[in-house]
């Protein structure tokens, strides 16, 4: 990973990295096909570690956030949207840098990406986040985790937030002459750091802008054991503050290096120890700059008791808390990783009290309800986290009929759910449908009967403003589908695949619901999707014939399918979201099947369409759009293709969908997720590949009324030594535990099923891995008597009735 490759070599014996993904495979879009069942370790081969990265470290539902970028800089910034423009001016970036003396070597500090730092999480229940370094012969590390008062759920969500900063000597080749002492070089600026969607332009420094807006100088010129050391603006608050107890010393540089004064633009003060292993200084930094007292109090607390406070405050679950365990650990922490990004990456409103899930940690540190709306179902629900997706979805129930669609056909509508004003960055019609996705789905897997008391009346609005609307005319457009809205970003008024997509989804979920609760108006509804697919069908075929033809390389002709039944431009079915909102989101949303000649040739096009020879490996995002070992080259977070793969069964292009999507979505090291790869990070983890590894093992979806196990469970997690546990996983009939081993022998699988149905399913099929010299399957304790073909086996329910919270 490092420059230095002799010293790589010494070092290996004394370190160990989080995680070294091998290189990527070439440079030619064509995707080598796997010559076996994929795995997490095959998924590496085809990426590597992201790069450019930020990863959040916070509190949960805190209006604030640290930011720690991938060369371990830490930027504190609390003024990143409307809700927060009071705190302009009052943030801070520290640049931390390994060296023996004050003057930044050469390879430090650097604002690109060279792999020379390498990231991680300790492995506690606090996110405690490490960046290592590798210089002169030994191991560096930053370990940082955010506290507040009393580590305790928020109440004003404005609480004074801390970052801790942990620098040690983590490890040193002996065999090397080291000097005595080490230390760190922190320089001091005021937050300068611009954020762009472009990979390998993703982080630009604006350096006019670097200057600390007040003067600081030290409490003191020299470190004491006793006391500490703080630095202080004019008017006596702390900015930041070293601990005491440690033997190291303090020094700041200057222009002309002979006062200890900052110099004109940068402050950089040095940190200097004991170069032995082990050794370590704690630095305590408040998000604003904090009164003496208040300062001093945390100080006194100090690192390890802070950390201890951190811990049992983020080991505390909720009791629906769904658990899972596999024999890929990379795969287990991403499940975990997520779900702690996904609480610090959502705040309360201090002047309302109101709690939203933010689309991103530091740009995009707004509300778009389409992406949200999936990180609540495919992460939250998903994970039996119902508090939380319940507490996130009221302030859309809350919106509703307050914001005008996005359309010149449409007006003010009780129904329409939508992004709140407050949280506005732009509006798509599509974000109607997720919501309604989302609070219909989240009533199905949680079976809270308050939550669905609360919630129906606004499900029964938001299904008549899909009536309404696509009974209108005069629009200009087709009838029978959504009237012309913007879909997307590219704020483009059309009859969007993606609009009538997410509608649809989200009315014929909200029909399930109201079927369940036997509620009246369910038939009307029923019939209202069944005629909005039926229209939907005939429009998007007549489109089809009107697109352009290409030749696959058996010499069949197909017509490209249309991103919009109306008002798209050429350039849409150009742009990257042809691929990320266009046809290929129809599997999903339940209008077409994947066996449908139309999904089957979209997918075709996309996986080898001519248009894939002109595709660049690892370049920018812009490009036209195809797939790359089955994720999008846009925003693998859009990656609909995964679903086309787990409907039919197609079980090795639905591994490598999977697998791709943890292995090059995410940071390989701090799980942060990217809306595009080298592009922009920090993101809501919608865990696209957690939902889809729940499916493979535990399917309440692929039929309606029927539960599925093990349907496209990775043989990776069937092991001798190791069982996969999936505990309280949420369906739509109540939890759900699954445990799957292999006997010794690896001729006998062995699952134990323990069902919490609140009502049980039509059906429960088992299906039956194709594990190489399987003979026996026995369902807890009891051989299932299977002959050795059928790759299903019908399973009693064993229906356990359990009361509604």
């Amino acid at each position: 990973m490092l420059r230095a490759i002799i010293l790589v070599g010494l070092l290996q014996a004394v370190c160990s990295p989080a995680h070294a993904a091998p290189s990527v495979e070439g440079t030619r879009l064509k995707d080598r096909k796997p010559v076996s069942e994929p795995n997490i370790e095959t998924a590496f081969g085809w990426w590597t570690e992201i790069p450019d990265k930020w990863t959040p470290v916070g509190w949960k539902n805190h209006l604030f956030r640290f930011n720690i970028e991938f060369n371990g800089a830490i930027v504190a910034l609390p003024n990143l949207n409307a809700r927060t423009a009071q705190w302009a001016g009052q943030g801070v970036q520290l640049l931390v840098s390994p060296a023996p003396s004050i003057r930044l070597p050469y390879g430090m500090g650097l604002w690109r990406d060279d792999n020379g730092v390498v990231q991680g999480w300790r492995d506690c229940s606090a996110p405690v986040l490490w960046s290592e370094w590798r210089a002169d012969g030994f191991v560096l590390r930053e370990e940082v985790f955010a506290h507040i008062a009393g580590a305790k759920d928020i109440e004003t969500g404005i609480e004074p937030l801390y970052l801790w900063v942990r620098l040690s000597v983590h490890d040193r080749c002996e065999e090397l002459p080291l000097e005595d002492d080490y230390g760190f070089r922190i320089q001091i600026n005021a937050p300068h750091i611009h954020h762009a969607m472009d990979a390998r332009n993703n982080t630009v420094l604006s350096p006019d802008n670097s200057l600390y807006p007040r003067d600081l100088r030290p409490e003191r010129k020299d470190y004491d054991s006793t006391l500490g050391w703080r630095l202080l603006e004019d008017d006596g608050k702390a900015r930041l503050a070293i601990a005491p107890g440690r033997k190291c010393s303090v020094e700041f540089d200057t222009k002309d290096l002979k006062s200890r004064e900052p110099r004109e633009r940068d402050s950089t003060m040095y940190i200097k120890m004991s170069s032995r292993k082990g050794q370590y200084v704690d630095l305590l930094v408040p998000m604003l700059p904090a009164a003496r007292e208040e300062l001093d109090k945390e100080l006194a607390l100090g690192y390890e008791n802070a950390l201890d406070e951190t811990n049992r405050y983020w080991s505390k679950l909720p009791a629906t808390a769904a658990h899972i365990d596999t024999p890929e650990d990379y795969v287990n922490r991403a499940f975990t990783c997520s779900l702690k990004l996904a609480e610090i990456i959502a705040e309360m409103n201090p002047a309302d009290g109101e709690y939203s899930i933010l689309l991103g940690s530091w740009a995009y540190a707004v509300m778009w309800a389409t992406p949200v709306s999936m990180t609540s179902v495919m992460l939250l629900d998903t994970m039996g986290y119902h508090s939380a997706a319940d507490r996130y979805l009221e302030i859309l129930r809350k919106a509703q009929g307050t914001v005008k669609p996005p359309g010149d056909h449409y007006e003010l509508h009780p129904g329409y759910l939508a992004t709140p004003k407050t949280l506005t960055a732009i509006n798509w019609l599509s974000d109607h449908g997720a919501i309604l996705w989302s609070a219909s789905e989240h009533a199905l897997l949680s079976g809270d009967k308050k939550f669905i008391e609360k919630w129906t009346p606004s499900i029964i609005k938001a299904c008549e403003f899909i009536k309404d609307a696509r009974g209108k005319t005069g629009h200009g457009g087709l009838q029978g589908v959504l009237p012309p809205a913007v879909a997307t970003d590219a704020c483009t008024q059309t009859q969007a695949v993606w609009n009538d997509g997410w509608a649809y989804k989200g009315l014929t979920t909200a029909v399930r619901l109201l079927k369940k609760i036997k509620h009246p108006r369910a038939a009307e509804f029923d019939s209202e999707a069944k005629e909005y697919k039926a229209a939907f069908d005939k429009a998007i075929r007549e489109k089809t014939k009107t697109m352009p033809v290409w030749t696959d390389k058996t010499g069949k002709k197909h017509h490209l399918i249309p991103t919009a039944l109306f008002g798209d431009e050429k350039w849409e079915t150009r742009f990257p979201f042809y691929l990320d909102t266009g046809p290929l989101f129809c599997v999903f949303s339940g209008l077409l099947d994947a066996n449908d000649e139309l999904m089957k040739s979209t997918l075709l096009w996309f996986r080898e369409g001519p248009q894939t020879r002109l595709y660049r490996l690892d370049s920018n995002w812009s490009q036209i759009p195809c797939l790359r070992h089955e994720i999008s080259s846009c925003e693998p977070v859009y990656s609909f293709n995964v679903f086309h793969s787990w409907q039919s069964g197609d079980r090795m292009k639905f591994l490598e969908g999977m697998y791709s999507l943890f292995a090059g979505y995410m940071s390989q090291q701090t799980f942060t997720m990217c809306e595009h790869r080298g592009g922009m990070m920090g993101l809501s983890p919608v865990l696209l590949p957690g939902y889809m590894a729940r499916l493979a093992v535990v399917d309440d979806q692929i039929r309606e009324g029927e539960l599925h196990l093990l349907r496209l469970i990775p043989l990776a997690w069937l092991r001798k030594d190791k069982e996969a546990k999936f505990g309280q996983i949420p369906t739509e009939f109540g939890p759900v535990t699954l445990r799957v081993k292999l006997a010794q022998s690896g001729k006998e699988l062995r699952v134990t099923y323990a069902p919490r149905f609140r009502e049980s399913p039509k059906k429960v099929v088992l299906h039956i891995p194709p594990v190489t010299g399987l003979t026996k399957v026995t369902l807890n304790g009891k051989d299932l008597g299977w002959d050795g073909k059928k790759r299903t086996l019908l399973v009693e329910p064993q229906m356990r009735t359990d009361g509604h919270r």
